[in-house]
């Protein structure tokens, strides 16, 4: 059972605050997704970073969300979604300033790592909190107006982050998550009730344990996999690669033994996947957001190094992307409430594909009307068809008192999908070392990415049009 909350409306006060808390804090922990790829042909320049290193610098931060965001969501329904929800907050603003503080790659990359953990801590709360705290009348429209606006800050996030790299400095791409950190408390104090899984809060000193090992253990497979594909060298792998890989894939499967044993003590209590369409719409999140990890990773290299282009330039060609986000994700969640998720979540990574292989033909001297617009439209509009329906029917998936644990393991696997991306498709077009300097080497690996990225998206709507349906009552996990 759930504590109960004030059952706030959208047209209240109090929920338009607790609205703006939750857009502003998971805006800053998705434009962080995304900011950095503009920032990383002039940071690597200034810190003299390898392909390996620019990897690291978005995955660290990715790895610490995907490991630990489970954990955030525990924590937030047993001691409370707003207070776990605000330390992260100011969690992240510190290791914001840490990053931009940074004077070599060592220091970026573990103060990323630090920047991932706090916005694990914060991404379950802003979505949870919507869920345990709003009407059931008004929760749809709620969650849909979340996905929207925070899917628009990981869109806008090239545009601010060029325009700050090109006036300023990469460093205050980081810088200007102070000011936003700072709304998001006031908001928070001002308009966000507390909520809690009562039944949790009562057992957490007996039965139920903190469980530290599946955390760790989650960590471990996800760290050790990803440092096997990003430092194995392109002759074969060496034996450290080796044992991190073996450790990596070793620690997936004692997660499982250990989260099964613990049932529904665990911070994943296997339960949840009870329900066939939590499962299947979870491996869909892992392979349609690695296609985004992916393609977001080298578009934002490619543009600046290959094409010429300025940072803002950058920034600006996924405007369209921005606006098709902003407009659509309310509609394609009423859309999905009406004639269920199966048809937008297999319409829109076709689309998005189409737009990915338009985007293979960009070359130098590219006009963004006739090369990239087209591309970037088709991508963002598919999308757009995706995040809000998405987010609904994983939620629709399981009991009201899994919000937090579900909207983590989510969330977990959506970085997971962007993590892998980032680290196995530089190996997989054979980019490394220096290459993304040299433009002949990065033009090869980036239409090869792209086309990596596409393969995933069509994987993706194969799954959604075979195995998504509408959910009917029985196929909710048990509560």
């Amino acid at each position: 059972m759930t504590a109960p909350a004030p059952a706030l409306r959208t047209g209240s006060a109090a929920g338009r605050g607790t609205l703006l808390a939750a857009i502003l804090a998971s805006g800053m922990v998705f434009l962080d997704s995304t900011v950095v790829n503009v920032a990383l042909p002039r940071l690597g320049a200034e810190l003299d970073a390898t392909v390996a290193g620019l990897q690291w610098t978005v995955n660290g931060y990715l790895l610490m969300l995907a490991a630990f965001v489970l954990l955030g969501g525990a924590l937030g329904d047993r001691f409370g979604r707003r207070r776990v929800f605000l330390l992260g907050v100011v969690w992240f603003a510190v290791a914001s300033v840490l990053c931009g503080l940074a004077q070599d790659t060592g220091w970026l990359v573990a103060a990323r790592f630090l920047q991932g953990a706090g916005g694990a801590l914060l991404t379950p709360g802003s979505l949870s909190v919507l869920q345990a705290s709003f009407h059931p009348d008004d929760r749809g429209r709620a969650i849909g107006t979340w996905s929207g606006l925070s899917g628009v800050s990981t869109a806008l996030g090239p545009l601010l982050g060029g325009w700050l790299i090109d006036t300023l400095s990469w460093r205050w791409i980081f810088f200007v998550n102070l000011p936003l950190a700072v709304g998001v408390v006031l908001a928070a104090l001002r308009w966000v009730p507390e909520s809690r899984d009562e039944e949790v809060s009562r057992t957490g000193g007996g039965r139920r344990r903190f469980d530290v090992a599946g955390a760790l253990l989650g960590a471990l497979a996800l760290g050790g996999i990803t440092y096997a594909l990003i430092d194995a060298p392109a002759p074969g792998a060496s034996p450290a690669v080796l044992v991190a890989a073996v450790l990596g894939v070793a620690a997936v499967v004692v997660f499982v033994l250990v989260e099964r044993r613990r049932g529904d003590t665990a911070m994943l209590p296997t339960g949840l996947f009870s329900s066939r369409l939590f499962s299947v719409l979870n491996v869909f999140t892992v392979v349609v957001y690695a296609a985004l990890g992916g393609f977001t990773f080298f578009l934002a290299v490619y543009l600046q190094n290959v094409v010429g282009w300025s940072a803002l330039l950058t920034g600006l060609a996924t405007v369209p992307m921005t606006v098709l986000l902003l407009v659509g994700s309310p509609r394609a969640g009423a859309l999905s409430a009406r004639i269920g998720p199966r048809l937008p979540l297999t319409v829109g990574p076709v689309v998005a594909a189409v737009g990915l292989l338009l985007l293979r033909r960009v070359g130098p001297g590219a006009s963004y009307w006739v090369d990239v617009l087209p591309g970037v439209a088709l991508f963002g509009a598919g999308l757009t068809l995706v995040v809000a329906p998405l987010t609904t029917s994983v939620l629709g998936a399981v009991s009201d008192r899994f919000a937090g644990v579900a909207s983590g393991f989510n969330n977990a696997a959506s970085r997971a999908g962007g993590l892998l991306a980032v680290a196995a498709l530089p190996l997989l077009v054979g980019l490394s070392g220096t290459g993304y300097e040299q433009k002949g080497a990065l033009a090869d690996a980036y239409r090869g990415a792209l086309a990596w990225c596409a393969g995933l998206l069509l994987a993706g709507a194969v799954l959604a049009a075979v195995l998504i349906h509408r959910p009917r009552g029985e196929g909710r996990a048990p509560s």
